[in-house]
């Protein structure tokens, strides 16, 4: 038989400061023997692996900011590098294009100094101001006028021979109509046989006519224009054109030579004006009216 039990209301056990002397005792010991033996080498291992989840648990917020911040960080620098090496292209490419234009700008301006140096006239060097706004205009507008020494009248070559004549100035700019201008004409001469005849800016797109020759006048394709020089105006000597072919009308009886022009105004910006004599040369509004009258 069983003696009844008697009911236990508390439980005394040891105080809590002798527990905590035995605990500081139990890690002090650990301490020591890990310092110097590995025995709780296995013990650090296990609770490790057990741990890990937990710490990986913990950590992930964390981790998972990192790892967004690294993205986004890495992401706004690829960016970043991209825009800049963008940029950098385009900046190479405008130095690389403006290098080739200062390159041609300056063969050009050597044969510009060239052509000067074996004329006798003076000269004034202009660049180009703008180009007046029209699909049919052919006038150029110089950064020069007057004060330059620059008269209406004037001669205006680059180096492959006459561009145009000036029929207006101010103080400060000039505006030259170029030898393809419907209204301009221009004496000239057959370098091959000296026939002198009389150019105009053709009916045809960048092209010059000389017209009303007889039906036998000794005029080739191939032959180039110079200036004859009657005038005064136009130096004798400089290069017009080469002649592409002739026209022939039997209804008339009359033939048409066809030129292309040897001066090139659309690429280039710098020219001569050549200062010749033009006391008798009409003011810019009898020029326009003369013009006009052709």
């Amino acid at each position: 038989m069983h003696e009844p039990g008697t009911l236990r209301l508390f439980k005394r056990g040891p105080s809590i400061e002798v527990r905590l002397v035995l605990l500081l005792a139990l890690c002090l010991g650990m301490v020591v023997t890990d310092a110097h033996w590995t025995v709780l080498g296995p013990v650090r291992s296990g609770l490790s692996v057990f741990l890990y989840p937990f710490q990986r648990v913990v950590l992930a917020p964390r981790d998972a900011m990192e790892y967004f911040d690294s993205w986004s960080h890495a992401a706004t620098l690829a960016r970043a590098e991209q825009e800049a090496l963008r940029r950098q292209r385009i900046e190479m490419a405008q130095l690389s294009t403006h290098a080739a234009q200062l390159a041609t700008e300056n063969e050009q301006l050597r044969r510009l100094l060239n052509v000067s140096e074996s004329i006798t006239q003076q000269s004034v060097a202009v660049e180009v101001f703008y180009v007046p706004s029209g699909a049919f205009n052919h006038r150029l507008i110089f950064n020069k006028g007057s004060r330059a020494g620059i008269a209406p009248g004037m001669p205006v070559i680059d180096d492959g021979g006459v561009v145009g004549q000036i029929v207006r100035v101010t103080p400060f700019t000039s505006e030259a109509a170029l030898l393809i201008d419907d209204q301009v004409s221009i004496p000239v001469q057959v370098l091959r046989n000296g026939l002198r005849l009389i150019a105009f800016g053709g009916n045809e797109v960048g092209k010059l006519e000389v017209r009303y020759l007889s039906s036998g006048v000794d005029v080739r394709a191939g032959d180039v224009l110079v200036t004859s020089g009657i005038g005064g105006l136009f130096p004798a000597g400089l290069p017009v054109g080469r002649v592409e072919r002739i026209e022939r009308d039997p209804g008339t009886g009359f033939a048409m030579a066809i030129a292309e022009p040897l001066s090139h105004p659309e690429r280039y910006r710098h020219f001569l004006v050549l200062r010749v004599d033009v006391a008798d040369v009409p003011q810019p509004e009898e020029i326009e009216h003369a013009l006009d009258a052709q």
